[in-house]
């Protein structure tokens, strides 16, 4: 009897293993780095692994409009970064739609063929910086650590993970990496009135409290900040056009369409680069299909 109930556990532990294997993601195997330029920083049943991405953004440099300053900035560290340089580590910050995650992914397609490679890591994955970037150490190609839409709640616990990888840990980050977090906020933490009310005034110099200084000290291991505003009118106008020429549109920015983009602005309430975007796929997909109703309804009559 023993020896029939331990035959039958040993088969429904044999079978519960064979499923568990089963689904094990192939991405645990070791990454290829010379197939796939993006990878995403994923875990499964406690085991962190690069997950490629098939299917990359196609932006290129030229598609962001209106934030020139940025470009060259950025183009030019990552451009000492791959020629084994000093450079810095970048927080893009400011307004939503903008163009900050947009030029990250514009630049690994511009560098992709010079050995760039981006890893994505979500901010609760920060607590495995260290086990991601001790398998690069060694390879030949150049990282960029991508953190999206980055800020921090009160004590979280990321957010030292993160501290301690841009300046502060006992050991040092490979020179092949380089990280670029993108944010809404300057200081990729939470800012209360309070804070600012603990200032002190001595000797006619302004002391923060505590909790700004170390708010402020996150920030401030980024050696490169990139800021972006709001669009004026003006921008957002040829940025619409930039795309409406892209997506091959024959009439281009014309009266009509012109009125349409700023309706569609104020009813978004933003004139920003993805706004703009967003404005030209509708125009273009809904006057395509109006066009080809009219001419179809010509035929049949």
């Amino acid at each position: 009897m023993t020896l029939t109930l331990d035959a039958a556990l040993s088969q429904q532990i044999s079978r519960v293993l064979s499923r568990w294997e089963a689904g094990l993601p192939a991405a645990l195997e070791a990454p290829d780095w010379a197939q796939y330029r993006a990878f995403r920083w994923r875990r499964f049943a406690q085991i962190g692994h690069f997950q490629p991405v098939r299917r990359p953004h196609q932006l290129r440099l030229a598609d962001l409009q209106r934030i020139d300053r940025q470009k060259t900035a950025m183009d030019l560290n990552v451009r000492q970064f791959l020629a084994g340089r000093p450079c810095n580590h970048v927080l893009l910050w400011g307004a939503r739609g903008t163009g900050k995650s947009s030029l990250i992914k514009a630049l690994l397609n511009e560098y992709a063929d010079q050995g760039l490679r981006l890893i994505e890591v979500d901010r609760h994955d920060l607590l495995d910086l260290p086990d991601i970037v001790e398998p690069l150490f060694e390879q030949p190609e150049r990282f960029v650590l991508y953190c999206d839409d980055l800020s921090f709640e009160a004590n979280d616990p990321s957010y030292k993970a993160l501290k301690a990888m841009l300046d502060g840990s006992i050991s040092v980050a490979p020179d092949n990496v380089m990280l670029c977090a993108t944010s809404n906020r300057r200081h990729l933490l939470p800012e209360y009135l309070q804070e600012n009310q603990d200032a002190r005034l001595i000797d006619g110099e302004i002391h923060y409290g505590e909790a700004i200084e170390e708010k402020i000290s996150l920030s401030e291991r980024f050696g490169l900040w990139l800021s972006f505003y709001p669009f004026s009118q003006d921008d957002y106008l040829a940025i619409v056009a930039h795309w409406l020429e892209r997506l091959e549109w024959p009439a281009g920015l014309d009266e009509v369409a012109q009125q349409e983009a700023l309706r569609w602005a104020l009813q978004r309430g933003s004139r920003s680069g993805r706004v703009a975007w967003q404005f030209a796929r509708d125009w273009v997909g809904r006057q395509g299909l109006l066009s080809a109703h009219d001419a179809g309804r010509r035929l049949s009559g």
